[in-house]
């Protein structure tokens, strides 16, 4: 028998000074039974960084041709594509083929920076791309926060990223590695 998904509730209020944006968003998110907390937790993060009123969770790791996150136009209209990890050449392209704006938000130390050096030239063509990277420690920490139940506030100023739960609180600096040229 398949195993299921866990189902998470979330409370996630964004403060992003950045964007003006302020908003509190439940969540429920299915974590895939392959999806490690570290995993969740960026993808929770994803959410915050990019959060607007059409964003949405998509079925993840379950479905090859969906990001992990987007954002649709009232027309339907594919306006972001956030995809988490290590995607392929191929996946890249595609998911730029697809949608207006397309972020990738890779985790994992040295085996994402190997990765970014064997795709980045193969991306310079994509001017609605971003990639964007978080160090191996500042996920781990991240992973830290997971339970099946959260309040997470997410605060955003200057590009850094604080996130708290209860008396504990995570700081991340993403590094933009590729920037989009719009």
């Amino acid at each position: 028998m398949a195993q299921k998904a866990t189902i998470y509730k979330v409370e996630l209020s964004v403060s992003d000074m950045d964007r003006h944006y302020y908003e509190t968003h439940k969540l429920t998110v299915a974590k895939h039974p392959s999806e490690t907390d570290e995993r969740l937790m960026v993808r929770i993060l994803a959410f915050a960084l990019n959060a607007h009123e059409q964003l949405e969770l998509t079925k993840g790791l379950s479905t090859d041709d969906e990001p992990d996150i987007w954002q649709k136009s009232l027309s339907d209209e594919l306006e972001l594509w956030v995809a988490l990890g290590l995607p392929s050449e191929k996946v890249v392209r595609q998911s730029c083929g697809k949608a207006n704006e397309v972020i990738v938000y890779c985790y994992g130390g040295r085996t994402a920076e190997m990765w970014w050096e064997k795709i980045k030239n193969s991306t310079t063509r994509f001017d609605n791309l971003q990639v964007i990277n978080f160090s191996e420690k500042e996920t781990s920490d991240l992973e830290k926060l997971a339970s099946r139940s959260m309040k997470l506030q997410v605060n955003i100023q200057d590009g850094e990223v604080m996130v708290s739960v209860e008396d504990s609180i995570v700081y991340l600096t993403p590094i933009k590695w590729k920037n989009t040229d719009h």
